[in-house]
């Protein structure tokens, strides 16, 4: 069984006909065709699939597509803004930590950590580290991925004040 879906992603019009069990993981990857959110475990446990749905993180691949109808949802493509000339802060954080190696999970530690920051979770490594605890990096570069949550946490604060 089929529905009709309307959803922005990353700012731009999508509509079309999903299969009722398709995931947000595979209408983004497959129909969409942003690639940059992974799959990982396609069970929610690894975090490799986090994208932002009207701001708020979730596991693209336990979302099902026609539950977003109207919807805004983010990818990594879309963090950096519309003329994707300049990088998002915490994409910059990343680079300026060095937080990745293999960089599979950087799209959903990215944007988990953009949301930890919304959310106000980034008082402390251990508030961001538990906050963040969803997405794993198999690489093991937990102390630099906080290190980049925290200098961007930071630096928005200073922004506003």
């Amino acid at each position: 069984m089929s529905s009709p879906i309307s959803v922005i992603v990353n700012g731009r019009p999508h509509s079309g006909m999903v299969d009722n069990r398709t995931s947000l993981l595979d209408l983004l990857r497959e129909q969409v065709g942003l690639t940059g959110t992974k799959k990982g475990c396609d069970a929610g446990a690894c975090g490799a699939c986090t994208v932002l749905v009207e701001g708020r993180r979730v596991n693209a691949c336990l979302t099902l597509a026609v539950r977003l109808d109207g919807a805004e949802v983010t990818t990594i493509e879309g963090l950096a803004g519309r003329q994707g000339d300049e990088l998002h802060p915490l994409q910059q954080a990343f680079i300026d930590q060095d937080a990745f190696q293999c960089g599979f999970c950087t799209p959903g530690q990215i944007l988990s950590g953009v949301a930890c920051i919304r959310e106000g979770h980034s008082g402390s490594p251990e508030e961001i580290r538990e906050w963040m605890s969803g997405n794993i990096c198999r690489c093991g570069c937990y102390v630099k991925i906080v290190k980049a949550v925290e200098q961007t946490a930071v630096e928005q604060t200073a922004e506003e004040g």
